[in-house]
């Protein structure tokens, strides 16, 4: 039996995967370290050169102090390891799974960089926050002062929960609208199972309601209320809506059935994954089994679609990128586990269109050469004249990234104001809009990005929402002149 000490897990060759066998392929997040142990952690925290710059915390959103919570692992203290993680962090269970380590902390590991292999802070974060919960050790949140103020917040993504945690923290009364029937936002919906077990993200739901934050669900700001009523019922508003819109694809056939949206084919899959019913899953619309699968796109949401086609048993799965690998601005780390689990790869390509009547049958598409780098250093991809052919294709899904839905229209506040890019501007030393009371978090403000990004803004908004209504609650009363 071979010993992985570096990841502190055993496996044995017949547990490894075999490209041979679809049935067996890579081992999905949750199974590769379901036997990490206290020992493991132990083992793999110790690694840390505990050096002069941590560059691990330097390199996270929420400046996580990394250095020091390992060095409590190392030593046995996994209790206060998870009191320190969480200090920064809403969720480190979360980050731990689903978090681009590669890009961030481990990618910029000092052990990495010197090519003895990075500590694996990812894991250790998701063990001592799962151990944390086993153990009792997650509380609900408990006010040291309740206060008499209240805060509306639109949206239960990562954004929205930290700060409904944050402002709950701090006594206010929180209230947290979202349209979806289930509190998570992408965490639920958009993110497949197999990096996120959902019971995960359920409980910190729980969690939150047990600390006193009321969820208000299938409530939609300006169908089912208006971003003026919110206003007038609560003393600040945070919109933390996330950004829905897909970026859409043109071209000769585009119209044809059996092209869908990526957050359409994601959200179909994990509501099956909860139980629900799903008709066009069961029609197959929404299902890849059996199926030639082709994702357009190189992002995270490109990797979740084409690792959700593999786990459904789809025929066969491309994934068509016009730039090259390194050009590409998904996670390196997701890209080989897809290609460990049988995704092809069409590097440097393009589509140009769709053949087939009325369902799709393929994907018209041409090379493309990388040409120079543009304004952010990235090779600006061409088109080579005479290199088209055709993709066989039953199912196509769009993963080209997302925009902000028309958030000033949708709200009936036509004065809130918006970037050219329709990202809703703020303040950021406060981040409160143009409006008075109204503040914005996540990616309705920087754009699609990560989900410990929008925990750190998340946090960032509480604290302006705090000073803005401390800050109101003590200003002067003005008497009228008799």
């Amino acid at each position: 039996m071979a010993q992985q000490k570096m990841l502190g897990f055993v496996h044995t060759e017949q547990q490894m995967p075999d490209k041979r066998e679809p049935a067996l392929r890579r081992q999905d997040f949750d199974e590769i370290y379901a036997r990490f142990s206290d020992e493991g952690a132990s083992d793999q925290a110790g690694r840390c050169s505990q050096c002069g710059v941590p560059f691990c915390q330097v390199h996270c959103p929420v400046s996580n102090n990394i250095p020091d919570w390992l060095k409590l692992t190392r030593e046995g203290r996994l209790e206060e390891a998870y009191e320190l993680s969480q200090a920064t962090n809403n969720f480190p269970e979360i980050c731990g799974r689903i978090c681009p380590q590669d890009r961030l902390c481990e990618g910029n590991c000092t052990i990495e960089q010197s090519t003895h292999g990075t500590v694996t802070i990812g894991a250790v974060e998701k063990y001592i926050t799962d151990t944390a919960w086993e153990r009792g050790w997650v509380k609900a949140i408990v006010p040291r002062v309740e206060r008499d103020q209240s805060v509306g917040i639109i949206g239960a993504g990562p954004a929205g929960l930290a700060a409904a945690a944050q402002l709950r923290q701090k006594g206010y009364k929180v209230h947290v609208y979202d349209r979806y029937d289930r509190v998570g936002g992408l965490l639920i919906y958009g993110i497949p199972g197999f990096k996120l077990d959902k019971e995960v993200v359920i409980r910190r739901w729980k969690q939150l309601e047990d600390s006193g934050v009321q969820f208000h669900l299938g409530v939609e700001v300006g169908r089912n209320i208006d971003l003026r009523t919110l206003r007038s019922q609560h003393d600040a508003v945070l919109i933390a809506t996330g950004v829905y819109k897909a970026r859409d694809l043109g071209g000769p056939g585009s119209g044809l059935d059996g092209i869908v949206a990526a957050l359409d084919y994601l959200t179909a899959s994990n509501r099956k994954s909860l139980g629900d019913t799903v008709l066009d899953f069961e029609t197959g619309k929404l299902n890849a089994k059996g199926k030639n699968v082709v994702v357009i796109g190189g992002g995270d949401t490109a990797m979740d679609c084409v690792r959700t086609a593999i786990r459904q048993g789809a025929m066969s799965v491309k994934c068509v990128y016009r730039r090259d690998r390194k050009n590409m601005p998904g996670s390196q780390r997701e890209t080989q586990n897809a290609e460990e689990e049988g995704v092809e790869f069409v590097w440097q390509t393009a589509p140009e269109g769709f053949t087939g009547d009325a369902h799709v049958t393929g994907v018209k598409v041409h090379k493309m050469h990388m040409g120079v780098a543009d304004a952010t250093g990235r090779q600006t991809p061409l088109p080579i004249e005479g290199s088209g052919y055709t993709l066989d294709a039953d199912l196509v899904v769009k993963a080209l990234g997302f925009d902000p839905e028309e958030i000033p229209t949708l709200f009936g506040a036509p004065e809130l104001k918006v970037s050219r890019w329709g990202t809703v501007q703020v303040k950021y030393a406060t981040m409160m809009t143009n409006l008075d009371g109204v503040f914005a978090a996540g990616d309705i403000v920087r754009g699609a990005s990560l989900v410990v990004w929008g925990i750190k803004d998340g946090r960032d908004a509480a604290e302006g929402i705090h000073k803005f209504i401390q800050a109101k609650a003590t200003q002067p009363v003005a008497v009228a002149a008799e």
